[in-house]
């Protein structure tokens, strides 16, 4: 830990000033400038400089890298596939959950897609939901309430409740997807136009 610091202080900006300085001050001793006090010259600039540096700057937090937190993510989807495929559903919202994955297999597939969505933090926020919060919360709640139901006829059927989900869900994932096609054809227009300037 102490050596960490002393490491950290010749480095630091106020070593760097001081040391500076403190060169000026072994320069004036050379020249006769400093005379019999040189010890307390050479000190003193190094104080000095040491005083002047500017304070040092934080570094900045190091957050992860957005095609990290996709991997992370896509990982997960294949952990939620494998939790899907146990449960039973009846055929309309397993239809649903079905183009649902499909497509959010399609968004998180490495590629360009996956480059365009490392760009846009929330875009991998809202995948990120949708993979681990909001297919497994509606599937769950689905087994736990359809239980309750046999208990309790005369309710709505939540299966209904599932498939609406889903397909809320669905045109989420949908409106993602159309915002990334967006993204790349501004992209391919930009690339385009700064062709076309370069030939001028």
């Amino acid at each position: 830990m102490a050596t960490s610091r002393f490491v950290g202080y010749l480095e630091s900006r106020k070593n760097i000033a001081g040391s500076g300085c403190g060169l000026a001050g072994l320069v004036l001793t050379f020249t006769g400038v400093a005379g019999p006090y040189w010890p307390v010259v050479v000190v003193g600039l190094y104080g000095a400089g040491a005083l002047i540096a500017p304070p040092e700057r934080p570094a900045p937090p190091d957050f992860p890298d957005p095609s990290a937190q996709l991997d992370e993510v896509r990982d997960d989807f294949r952990r939620i596939q494998g939790y899907l495929a146990d449960v039973e559903l009846p055929p309309a919202a397993a239809g649903r959950l079905t183009e649902l994955t499909e497509l959010l297999a399609a968004l998180l597939d490495p590629g360009w897609v996956t480059e365009i969505l490392a760009q846009d933090p929330e875009a991998v926020h809202a995948l990120s939901r949708a993979v681990r919060q909001d297919v497994p919360e509606a599937v769950d709640t689905f087994v736990r309430t359809r239980w309750w139901t046999r208990l309790a006829p005369g309710q709505e059927p939540p299966e209904r409740h599932l498939e609406r989900q889903l397909a809320l869900l669905h045109e989420e994932a949908e409106r993602l997807a159309a915002g990334l096609r967006e993204t790349e054809a501004r992209r391919q227009e930009a690339h385009t136009r700064y062709l076309e300037d370069r030939s001028k």
